[in-house]
């Protein structure tokens, strides 16, 4: 199994460029983010190549997460912000050899029809898809819990993967996130088992609180060893809440020798 680190919830502890050598220095080679607001693109860039890392995936421009926006593709008063940074973020990916980027929903707004709101989702996965398949990269969608981030389009698998399917590209996957889905759904194995050939990428953090594994009600034994069983050959990227800040000691339950990803199945 291989493991990736999200540096944008992942060694805070130390401003965001410098995240890259920390997740070296702790033994991974692989890493993950979400869209880097108010990083130059291109020290990104160098700050991975420094660290001699890889990119597994990265996030295209939700907003201001901090302030609880949670994507730009369905809302027609943010749609235009999305598309700009499509070719930003492609740009960015493509320099870091990224072949997946993940395009947060956002919320229902109660001015607005669902049924047009979901149209503009689609449009707007399509122009990114159809953007990234000339580097050969995926567009990700997600489902994404709402009692922690409000009314997110998509709160549970099926309506994830219904949407992913009404898009028809074939470079738009899942991405399955155990926190999220726990949170709404659980039945995690099976669900994940049912829908393994539309994964491209796992996200983990145990429930509740976010945390990392070992701290909440899932048994990550159990679901490592159904996830090597069912072949899934993809990263699960750990994307989870280090208590009190102290990412390396979050991390004492990965053993330092199966951190990295270079070689690994």
């Amino acid at each position: 199994m291989r493991f990736d680190v999200n540096l944008s919830i992942l060694f805070t502890e130390v401003p965001f460029l410098e995240r890259f050598a920390r997740a070296r220095d702790a033994g991974f080679d692989s890493v993950e983010f979400w869209w880097p607001r108010g990083e130059d693109p291109k020290e990104v860039a160098a700050a991975v190549k420094d660290a001699d890392l890889d990119v597994v995936g990265l996030n295209f421009d939700a907003g201001d997460m901090p302030g609880g926006d949670r994507g730009l593709i369905s809302d027609p008063a943010r749609s235009d912000e999305f598309r700009a940074n499509v070719p930003v973020a492609l740009e960015l990916a493509e320099a870091v050899g990224a072949k997946a980027l993940n395009a947060l929903a956002g919320h229902w707004k109660d001015e607005l029809d669902p049924e047009q709101q979901l149209e503009l989702a689609r449009e707007n996965v399509r122009f990114a898809a159809d953007a990234a398949k000339d580097q050969g990269a995926s567009i990700l969608i997600e489902a994404v819990n709402t009692i922690e981030n409000g009314p997110y389009l998509f709160a549970r698998a099926p309506e994830a993967l219904d949407f992913i399917r009404s898009v028809e590209r074939d470079n738009v996957r899942f991405q399955f996130d155990f926190y999220h889905l726990q949170r709404m759904q659980g039945n995690l194995v099976a669900t994940f088992e049912e829908h393994l050939a539309d994964i491209a990428h796992v996200q983990i953090a145990d429930s509740p609180g976010r945390n990392q594994p070992g701290t909440g009600e899932l048994n990550f034994d159990y679901i490592f060893d159904r996830i090597e069983a069912s072949g899934y050959d993809g990263f699960v990227g750990l994307e989870y809440k280090a208590p009190d800040g102290d990412t390396e000691s979050s991390l004492s339950w990965l053993p330092r020798e199966k951190r990295a990803a270079r070689g690994n199945v």
